[in-house]
C-alpha cells in the first residue's frame, strides 16, 4: 500500500536532513528510526484511513562541537626556487620568454633539465659583443704598433743627435787656436746640439708615457668588452635552467595566481621559473569569508580529507590567519587567507591538491542539543514544538552555541522531551510556556 502523497512529500524533504542530525549524534539513531518505523506501523495499521502525523526527535546529550568548513589547496611549507638567468638584469634582459619546461610534477635530480628560455635577445647581444672585441682586438694591436714605430723613430733620432753632439764637441775642441769668433760660434754650435739632444730625450720619455698610456687605454676597452662577452656568453647558458636539487618540480605563479607555462614571460625582477617543494612539510592555504573570519583563531585543530583521495584522513592546527582581507577572482566578497599546517608527513601529498578543511573552532563535552529543524522564531521569542501529553505545546527556550545542524539548548527542555520537526497544523492555537527568569 503507497504512502499517500503528503506523507510521502514529508518523508522525502526531511530525510537528508534527519540522516545529517543523526550522523552528528547517533546516540539519536535509534530514537529517530523507531519514531520513523512507528509512524509508518500507524499508516498501515489505520486500516486504509488516510492520516497524517508529526515526525519527533528527543534531545541528544553528548559532545558538541562547532565547525567552519572551508576548501583548501596543500602547498610546501619550504621549497627551493628554480631561477632564471642570474645575470639578466646585468645584461640588460628584463623579460624572457618560457620556450620549454618539463611537465609539472617532473621528479628530478640535481643538475637535470627543468626548463629553457628564448635565447634570441640574448644570443643577439652575444654576437654583437664578439665583433666588438674582434674590432677592439685589432684597435688595440694597432695602438701598440704606432707605439713600437713611435718609439723606435724616437730612439734613433737620439743616437742621431747625440752623434751630431759629439760632431759640434769636437769642432768646438779644435776651434780652440781659433779666433775668438770662430771659437765663439763652434761654443755656441756645441749648445744647441746638447739641447737638441736633451730635448729629445725628455720628448722620448713622453712618448713612451703616452704609448704605454694609449695601450692601457685600448687595453681596458677590450677587457672590458670581453667581460661583457663573457656575461653574455655565461647569461646564455644559464637560459638552459636545470634543478638546484633533488625534488617535484611545480611550477611557479605570477602575480595573477596563473601557472608559468611554455609562453609565460619570467622578469628579470622575478625570475622563478618553478619550484622544488619540500614534501615532508605541507601546509593547506585556504580563504574564510568576513562573516566566518572572527571564529578562526592560530592554534586551533583542523581535520582534513583530500578530494584526491576522500578515505584518508589528515590532521591539522591553524598557523596563521590574516589581518587584513582581500579580494579573489570570482568572489564578490572580502576574505582571509588562513594557513594550515598539516601534522603528518604523507608521500601521497602533493602541490596543489584540494583538500576539505573542517576547522573546530568550538566544542562542549556534553551538550543538550536539538537539529536546527525543530527550532523557531517569533519576535523575540525562540521556542521549540514539544509534545506535551496527547496535545504540542510551544516551548520558549534558551540557545547556546550553534552549527550548521543542530542547536544547544541552555534552558526549556530536557532528555526526555519529545521535540517535533515540523510544524504542527494551526500552530497560531497552540499554547506557549515561556521560561522563569532566571535568578540574579
Amino acid at each position: 500500500m503507497p504512502l499517500p502523497p503528503d506523507i510521502s512529500r514529508l518523508f522525502n524533504s526531511l530525510r537528508p536532513k534527519v540522516l545529517a542530525y543523526v550522523k552528528l549524534h547517533p546516540i539519536l539513531s535509534l530514537s529517530v528510526s523507531a519514531a520513523i518505523l512507528a509512524v509508518i506501523i500507524w499508516y498501515f495499521s489505520a486500516d486504509g484511513v488516510t492520516a497524517t502525523a508529526d515526525l519527533s526527535v528527543k534531545p541528544a546529550k553528548g559532545l558538541f562541537q562547532v565547525t567552519v568548513t572551508t576548501t583548501g589547496e596543500l602547498q610546501a611549507k619550504n621549497s627551493i626556487n628554480i631561477m632564471g638567468p642570474e645575470g639578466a638584469r646585468a645584461a640588460n634582459i628584463w623579460q624572457m620568454r618560457i620556450a620549454n619546461i618539463v611537465p609539472e610534477g617532473t621528479v628530478v635530480k640535481k643538475g637535470e633539465f627543468v626548463a629553457e628560455l628564448d635565447k634570441s635577445e640574448v644570443t643577439g647581444k652575444f654576437k654583437d659583443s664578439q665583433l666588438s672585441v674582434q674590432k677592439l682586438e685589432a684597435q688595440f694591436l694597432q695602438t701598440k704598433l704606432d707605439s713600437t714605430l713611435t718609439l723606435s723613430q724616437g730612439r734613433d733620432e737620439l743616437v742621431n743627435l747625440f752623434y751630431a753632439e759629439e760632431e759640434k764637441r769636437l769642432v768646438m775642441e779644435q776651434s780652440t787656436y781659433e779666433a775668438p769668433a770662430m771659437k765663439r760660434q763652434a761654443e755656441i754650435e756645441y749648445e744647441r746640439a746638447k739641447r737638441a739632444r736633451e730635448q729629445a730625450s725628455k720628448n722620448y720619455v713622453t712618448k713612451t708615457r703616452q704609448a704605454i698610456a694609449k695601450a692601457e687605454a685600448a687595453e681596458a676597452d677590450l677587457k672590458k668588452e670581453r667581460q661583457r662577452m663573457e656575461l653574455y656568453q655565461k647569461t646564455m647558458e644559464e637560459f638552459t635552467i636545470k634543478a638546484p636539487a633533488d625534488g617535484m618540480v611545480v611550477y611557479a605563479r605570477e602575480w595573477n595566481g596563473k601557472k608559468r607555462v611554455v609562453g609565460s614571460t619570467v622578469s628579470a625582477w622575478d625570475p622563478t621559473v618553478a619550484t622544488l617543494p619540500d614534501l615532508r612539510d605541507m601546509e593547506s592555504i585556504t580563504y574564510v569569508n568576513e562573516v566566518d573570519i572572527q571564529k578562526i583563531a592560530a592554534g586551533q585543530k583542523v581535520t582534513l580529507k583530500l578530494d584526491a583521495d576522500p578515505n584518508k584522513k589528515l590532521t591539522g592546527v591553524v598557523s596563521t590567519v590574516a589581518n587584513i582581507g582581500e579580494q579573489r577572482p570570482n568572489s564578490d566578497s572580502k576574505v582571509f587567507e588562513v594557513r594550515i599546517k598539516v601534522n603528518e608527513s604523507d608521500t601521497t601529498l602533493r602541490p596543489a591538491m584540494t583538500t576539505a578543511n573542517e576547522i573546530l573552532v568550538a566544542q562542549l563535552d556534553t551538550a543538550l542539543c536539538v537539529p536546527l529543524e525543530s527550532v523557531h522564531t517569533e519576535g523575540n521569542m525562540t521556542f521549540v514544538y514539544k509534545k506535551n501529553g496527547g496535545s504540542v505545546v510551544k516551548q520558549e527556550v534558551a540557545l547556546g552555541l550553534l552549527n550548521d545542524n543542530a542547536a544547544v539548548v541552555q534552558r526549556g527542555i530536557d532528555e526526555e522531551d519529545e521535540i517535533l520537526l515540523t510544524i504542527p497544523p494551526e500552530p497560531e492555537k497552540l499554547d506557549t510556556i515561556h521560561l522563569e527568569a532566571e535568578s540574579p
